[in-house]
């Protein structure tokens, strides 16, 4: 008759499907995502070639197919709709939410894929920062050092694009100095989100869908606030009107958002904000490879260099945490008791 597993063993083998689960969550969904929302922003429409240009609008329609589906998901479970914790927090999460994808899309007019989403690696440092301002951690050495080597190699990646960019659906307006700041943008916006994501969960017994329906609700009403106030809603609403796939392809995007930021959440909320950081590396690595096929990007040598200098870290980075610590030494308490000067071995 087998032996039971030890209650260690089976916590240890729950966790790894879990991970397995959010991985291959976060890997297909927003792979399709990045995808997506290169082809909206930097591939033209119709016969006249006219491009989207509404961001805001995306940032809408996303959020509006979340908070839906959040809502349905808590009605179904039969699970109150009253917020946890108070609402300014959620509302915190959702300005910068908003904030966050529409630099993303907006960088998009500026610069290419592919050094948008090398970029993305550097959110380790603001994960970092706003850990130790909102939630007082501590890191290690090891991980500064990192975190400057990944931001080296996003630097490199940046500043050395390859000369001509043959890709038919270039916009002619890469790496301006305003698409890297919207970058930078990004970055701060995000780190906030996913740290303030992880205290409100650790803050409070909340539930992911809880969080997920208040800050994509608030969302909802900032984002349709601004398109109102720009005058874009009609405008973008004209042009899904008159562009039957761009229709399409908005839709396909929400749904991916959609189910994203499902598993964005639970990952947070499992296994942490840096954590959630260091899952996105192989993602973002395959999104690149994918971004110069199907997109034709080129990229220059020294570009090479720097991708290799950010994967590199983060994969060494991860290996090393997984790096399993030898056992502390054992410490009979009859060798204590009897005065031991060298208690492994239990001599006098």
């Amino acid at each position: 008759m087998a032996e039971p597993l030890a209650p260690e063993t089976g916590l240890r083998g729950k966790k790894i499907w879990r991970m397995i689960f959010a991985v291959s969550g976060i890997m297909t969904t927003l792979v399709i995502y990045g995808l997506l929302q290169e082809k909206i922003m930097r591939v033209p429409y119709g016969v006249n070639k006219e491009y989207f240009r509404y961001s805001l609008f995306l940032v809408f329609c996303n959020r509006l197919t979340t908070s839906a589906v959040s809502a349905g998901f808590l009605l179904a479970s039969q699970k109150a709709l009253n917020p946890v914790a108070p609402v300014y927090k959620y509302c915190l999460i959702s300005v910068s939410n908003i904030l966050t994808t529409t630099c993303q899309y907006e960088a998009l007019k500026y610069v290419s894929f592919p050094v948008q989403t090398l970029a993305k690696c550097a959110k380790m440092i603001p994960v970092m920062i706003w850990g130790t301002i909102i939630m007082q951690k501590r890191y290690k050495g090891s991980d500064y050092l990192f975190a400057l080597l990944v931001t080296l190699g996003c630097s490199i990646f940046i500043l050395f694009p390859a000369g001509t960019d043959i890709s038919p659906y270039n916009r002619g307006r890469e790496n301006t100095a305003w698409g890297v700041s919207l970058m930078v943008g990004y970055l701060g916006f995000d780190g906030f989100t996913s740290t303030f994501q992880d205290k409100l969960f650790k803050g409070y017994d909340m539930e992911i869908h809880n969080q997920i329906f208040y800050t994509t609700l608030c969302s909802c009403v900032l984002s349709l606030t601004g398109l109102l106030l720009e005058g874009h809603l009609l405008l973008a609403i004209d042009f899904v009107y008159r562009h039957n796939d761009c229709f399409l392809d908005i839709v396909l995007l929400s749904t991916v958002a959609t189910t994203s930021q499902f598993f964005i959440s639970y990952t947070i909320r499992t296994f942490g904000a840096l954590t959630f950081a260091t899952i996105m590396t192989t993602r973002q690595l395959l999104s690149i490879m994918l971004s110069c096929v199907w997109f034709a990007h080129p990229l220059s040598w020294e570009q090479w260099i720097g991708a290799v200098i950010v994967f590199g870290s983060l994969y060494a980075k991860s290996f090393l945490r997984n790096v399993p610590k030898p056992p502390p030494p054992e410490f009979p308490m009859e060798n204590i008791r009897n005065g031991a000067s060298n208690p492994v071995k239990g001599n006098p």
